[in-house]
């Protein structure tokens, strides 16, 4: 019996992601806010405003509806911008399939509540841990959309319940693997963004690679802190939802944060760089509320308050490199 999956919605991400369910043999209906686009894919098999050139499988439909897109479906993915996700929810939930699993392939924390994408899921959708999942990795959209090779993690509180995610999305192309730290994967996805920030601010100062390397290692030092303070498995920092992103995130032009940054970096103000953004870089709300989530659990990230202060109160970048490297000295585990 085929799998029937429901994608929301139809940035790059969540297209990219139809393409992948489709390819392992699914049905996937792909739930999109414009009637003019959902008809472009129907007509064309092509969503040229987010990954132009990718060919869709026949096995990917789009619609406008939200109840037809979750008719039927085992599985839920959730791809919309991170700060839109209770609002679109309450909509969604009563049309959701009661048994259906609902998986965040968002990376980010609400900003008022500091709760992560999951967490929300599980408020306003009303469903358990064994119906809540999140799927992270250095998962850059348009090299999907090529089918190049990529990897992810899908962590469920219920084991078994990742490994039905794992083979619904396995392909030659994509390889999942499962975790039971839902807590680890999804911050880790979320605190990239913000490193991949402060790495682009550096690369659009002309700072060399010292200096990037530095951000990413020290970077992943501050999400491991949090992380743990809020009971995750250090070696999940370690592996694709951890170091894996922020890697990718860090290195990569196709890298929405790290574009932004690189813009900041450049002397550009944040509504200047809003403007020449065509698509969300989760990073530059998520950064204030990932801080908001570091200060309830008492964590230094000062890499992540040195990006708030950029970007939301308008202190030169230079000024909060001199800053950063001013702080006193430590060793370096702690």
């Amino acid at each position: 019996m085929t799998t029937r999956c429901a994608v929301y919605s139809a940035g790059s991400w969540g297209t990219a992601f139809a393409m992948i369910l489709a390819d392992a043999g699914c049905e996937v209906t792909l739930w999109c806010r414009r009637a003019e686009q959902a008809a472009t894919i129907n007509t064309t098999r092509t969503n040229p405003d987010y990954l132009p050139g990718a060919e869709l499988p026949p096995g990917v439909r789009a619609t406008t509806d939200p109840a037809r897109a979750a008719h039927g479906a085992e599985f839920v993915f959730l791809a919309v911008p991170s700060q839109t996700l209770r609002a679109n929810l309450a909509a969604w939930a009563d049309l959701l399939p009661p048994d259906a699993v609902l998986v965040s392939l968002m990376k980010g924390v609400e900003l008022g509540t500091a709760k992560r994408m999951t967490e929300v899921i599980a408020e306003a959708a009303h469903a358990g841990p064994e119906r809540v999942a999140v799927l992270s990795g250095p998962n850059l959209a348009p090299e999907i959309a090529e089918r190049q090779p990529a990897a992810c993690v899908i962590a469920c509180q219920d084991e078994a319940v990742a490994v039905r995610i794992q083979a619904a999305c396995h392909t030659a192309y994509f390889r999942p693997y499962t975790s039971t730290d839902v807590v680890g994967c999804e911050l880790g996805g979320a605190v990239k963004n913000v490193i991949g920030l402060a790495v682009g601010i550096a690369q659009g100062m002309g700072l060399g690679d010292n200096a990037k390397a530095s951000l990413i290692t020290r970077g992943l030092a501050e999400t491991t802190r949090l992380g743990l303070a809020m009971g995750a498995d250090a070696h999940t920092f370690a592996g694709l939802a951890g170091l894996g992103d922020l890697a990718a995130t860090c290195a990569s032009p196709l890298s929405r944060n790290n574009t932004f940054g690189v813009n900041l970096g450049r002397g550009m103000t944040l509504q200047e760089t809003l403007a020449v953004t065509k698509q969300v870089a989760e990073g530059v709300k998520s950064c204030e509320s990932v801080l908001d989530l570091a200060r309830r659990h008492g964590v230094e990230v000062p890499i992540t308050e040195t990006v708030v202060d950029i970007v939301h109160e308008g202190k030169p970048p230079l000024v909060a490199l001199k800053e950063l490297m001013a702080r006193s000295a430590k060793a370096e585990r702690r």
